[in-house]
């Protein structure tokens, strides 16, 4: 089993070689200067959950030119390390994937390595691409987030072939002998107890009093410098503000001089429509969905005058560039080819410009009640627990935010749908007005919170 997850990376990388080639121009030719930070996202995950990262980076000098986030095709785990199920990846799916995109990045940059940053099971494809992949060769600086590094649990009995499992053979064959590989600078960031993979109690994971046999320290790495961000979750452990200036500084050798963004004049925004099948996200480009962009009031989420923005994806299933004001908030509408689902997402204004503007079309809207609507409060980029975390739809409690360890990242509220109806979204400290549809069981609306 080891054998093959170690040949199977390479046969494909030596594959992707040749299209990455081809696809290098895509990316902007620069000089050499800073290593290339490539940020590799979670199960189920996209590139765009990094934008605030890749900001925090943009906004302390660091070139944007030397800044990737990768968006990995089926980002969804398999049942086991080997199983080829529909719209779902293997670890070696994973990692000759990765793979490619650092042979773009070393091909357009021009640098002889890069820096690699995951969250989640992104750490769980690095490592692997790092130690049975060649990319040991091509890599400066390995940073794990909240990365289940010795398993989500690690009972050899349940799911004994599964990819998170700390006792079966992928993370036994990472874990063997050396936890990090010489010549690579390893660091591992960890939550000191709200991380819902990190616990010794199955709970979070459908399995109450059953010992996970693992711990907060999980993450950790024997050999690696490892870092505990007090309070995070997760998400936050890859995402949040004391994450970007562990990153930065393990990375460039000095403190971040601010960990706030800093706008920009101006905000050129872009970014890939993708959809969901099998009942898992795809990551792959969707053609022919409509993309528009409306200017709407802060306090009421109605859109001002005319779109500002409106396109036809094609095969690439990339929108833009857009030119958006730094303090204007937007709609972004996104209708699927049929138009069968048609997502409505609410954010903050962009502070600075954005590659990864993502938008994922979900495959059929969540069952309607009727004469209703649903809007979604989401925070892609942490979780929310009840005690720690405000959430608030018109200043009332949302329901289904369980106490204790953040482990759910979003949240849900029907309304009448006969008129169109502004909806005060409230996190902490960060409000988004949405206003709704009237009458229209295809769309969802949703707040999205993205800075904290």
């Amino acid at each position: 089993m080891t054998s093959d997850l170690r040949a199977r990376p390479l046969r494909r990388a030596a594959c992707a070689l040749g299209i990455a080639v081809a696809l290098a121009a895509a990316l902007p030719a620069v000089a050499p200067a800073q290593t290339p930070v490539i940020f590799v996202h979670g199960n189920g995950d996209h590139a765009g959950l990094w934008d605030t990262v890749i900001w925090r980076f943009e906004s302390n000098g660091y070139p944007s030119s030397r800044l990737f986030a990768v968006d990995l095709p089926n980002p969804s785990a398999s049942s086991t390390i080997t199983a080829a199920e529909p719209n779902r990846s293997t670890p070696a799916d994973q990692t000759a994937a990765l793979a490619a995109f650092v042979t773009r990045v070393l091909l357009t940059t021009g640098a002889s390595k890069v820096a690699l940053v995951g969250s989640s099971r992104g750490g769980m494809t690095i490592r692997n691409y790092v130690r049975f992949g060649g990319g040991a060769a091509h890599v400066s600086h390995v940073i794990t987030g909240g990365t289940p590094n010795h398993g989500v649990f690690a009972i050899p009995t349940v799911q004994p072939d599964g990819e998170f499992n700390g006792a079966g053979p992928y993370l036994r064959a990472l874990n063997a002998g050396s936890e990090v590989v010489p010549g690579v600078k390893f660091l591992a960031l960890r939550s000191d107890a709200l991380d819902k993979y990190a616990q010794p109690d199955g709970a979070g994971l459908g399995m109450t009093g059953v010992s996970t046999n693992v711990d907060a320290t999980g993450p950790a790495l024997r050999g690696a410098v490892n870092e505990v961000l007090a309070g995070t979750d997760h998400r936050e452990v890859a995402f949040g503000p004391a994450a970007f200036a562990a990153q930065y500084r393990f990375i460039t050798g000095r403190a971040p001089s601010r960990v706030d963004i800093v706008p920009d004049t101006v905000a050129v925004l872009e970014g890939i429509v993708s959809g969901t099948a099998n009942a898992s996200p795809t990551n792959l480009p969707l053609a022919g969905a409509v993309v528009t962009v409306h200017a709407v009031d802060g306090a009421s989420g109605q859109r001002i005058g005319a779109p500002v923005y409106r396109a036809v994806t094609s095969h690439t299933g990339r929108w833009g560039p857009f030119r958006a004001a730094p303090t204007t908030r937007y709609e972004f509408e996104v209708a699927s080819p049929d138009s069968t689902v048609i997502v409505h997402v609410f954010r903050l204004p962009f502070p600075r410009s954005s590659r990864v503007v993502n938008v994922r079309l979900p495959a059929a809207p969540p069952a309607a009640r009727a004469d209703s609507v649903s809007v979604l409060i989401v925070r892609p980029r942490g979780y929310l627990g009840l005690g720690r975390d405000t959430v608030e739809f018109d200043g009332t409690r949302a329901v289904g935010i369980p106490p204790g360890v953040p482990t759910v990242d979003r949240a849900i509220r029907w309304f009448g749908a006969r008129e169109p109806v502004s909806v005060r979204a409230r996190v902490n400290g960060e409000t988004i007005v949405v206003r709704t549809q009237p009458g229209d069981k295809r769309r969802l609306v949703s707040a999205e919170f993205q800075r904290e």
